[in-house]
């Protein structure tokens, strides 16, 4: 049986590579043309090329957004856009539209073509139609229960992706409109002001219902499915997809190797202990800059999937140093700071191919040799004598612990 894919996003050419040396498999990212998530740092061709170039390089593939839901005018130059894609080696796109879709099986017909989570298909019959009109891929709706999603794998003659971590939309499948209403933004054509997520004053006529220190949303808390990956394994689903263009290279790298442990530690020992997910989940809570819940894998979300009263996502500043680089010889750690630390402080340590470890950090040193006392100065170079082996593009983060015995 081939290995299921971790599927991870990236924003920018910094992220794509964390992702593909943290463990992912494929990566999908927007170009500048024909991509939602307009606010996202997009892909020149130039970018697109030399992210294939290195995904290649670590046997990772590389899947491009072509997912807008195009009107008249935003149809030029799309033939030859995708042409150019399937000449710089892309994998496959991810097309809404069937208009795309047929062009890309016409002109540019190496590339794969996976039917966007756009399109709302919730069963084998909507998979097995795009399977027939030659389609490569069905990315299935995150609307669906867990024994949905089995009994749609049993009968679907086509690869399936699913989605585990990320945003959520409060609309079905991203079909929503109140962003185009509210501001002339469209969320189908890459311009979503995401509304649902701000605060609102809410009446019945005259009559107030809002609490004015409590206002209301409609916003959901973020999908975390990492029990469910090992029925996922089973189900015969060809994708985990992991929600997050705009997210940071810290909550990519955290996400992708705790995920990419999940997996292999599944597929080595055939399931997972309660105390094993428990670990995952906090692994992954370290990155969450917004509470999460399983979304719809085992029914209707309860009011508790919900957030009221928080406008979008929080920022964390657990993360706070990169790993430029480690001489083995010398054991001096090469630092760049993310975030406020100070010497002699505990912290953990991660990287590509080393485990999460805790360490004390030791007297910190500036370029030119200056003892530093605090490291506040962000992508300041320091250095640091570490006994304990690091690797170049490690991360380094504060350690605190979180409580995710919620997560049900």
């Amino acid at each position: 049986m081939k290995k299921i894919e971790l599927l991870a996003p990236a924003g920018d050419l910094e992220r794509l590579k964390i992702a593909v040396l943290y463990g992912a498999d494929a990566i999908y990212l927007g170009g500048k043309q024909f991509s939602l998530r307009s606010r996202a740092s997009n892909f020149s061709i130039e970018d697109i090329a030399e992210g294939v170039k290195f995904a290649k390089a670590h046997g990772a593939h590389i899947h491009v957004t072509v997912n807008m839901l195009p009107h008249e005018e935003d149809m030029h130059g799309l033939k030859e856009y995708l042409m150019e894609l399937e000449r710089i080696g892309v994998t496959a796109i991810i097309a809404a539209s069937p208009a795309i879709m047929k062009c890309a099986k016409q002109y540019a017909p190496k590339l794969e073509v996976h039917v966007s989570t756009q399109h709302s298909s919730t069963n084998s019959s909507a998979a097995n139609y795009w399977k027939d009109k030659g389609m490569d891929r069905v990315v299935l709706a995150r609307e669906l229960t867990l024994d949905q999603i089995k009994e749609t794998a049993k009968h679907a003659k086509v690869p399936l992706e699913v989605f585990i971590h990320g945003g959520m939309c409060i609309s079905y499948s991203g079909r929503c409109v109140l962003s185009n209403h509210m501001t002339g933004r469209d969320a189908n054509r890459g311009g979503c002001a995401q509304s649902c997520r701000w605060k609102y004053r809410l009446y019945d006529g005259e009559r107030q219902l809002h609490d004015d220190h409590d206002l209301f949303s409609m916003s959901s808390k973020d999908l975390m499915a990492a029990r469910f990956i090992p029925d996922l394994i089973e189900a015969g689903i060809a994708s985990l997809k992991i929600e997050g263009r705009m997210k940071s290279a810290y909550y990519i790298a955290t996400l992708i190797k705790t995920y990419r442990m999940l997996i292999d530690e599944v597929y080595e020992k055939g399931c997972l202990s309660e105390a094993r997910l428990q670990y995952y989940y906090e692994e992954l809570s370290k990155a969450e800059n917004r509470p999460t819940a399983i979304g719809f894998y085992l029914g209707q979300p309860k009011p508790q999937d919900h957030l009221y009263g928080i406008n979008g996502a929080g920022v964390t500043q657990e993360y706070i140093a990169y790993v430029l680089d480690y001489d083995e010889k010398e054991q001096i750690a090469t630092l760049e700071v993310r975030n406020h630390f100070l010497p002699h402080m505990e912290a953990e340590v991660f990287g590509p191919h080393i485990p999460m470890t805790k360490f004390m950090i030791d007297d910190l040193y500036d370029v030119d040799g200056n003892l530093v006392e605090v490291a506040n100065k962000p992508m300041q170079i320091l250095k640091m004598k570490s006994k304990l082996p690091m690797e170049k593009d490690a991360m380094i983060r504060k350690v605190m612990k979180k409580d995710r015995s919620d997560i049900y």
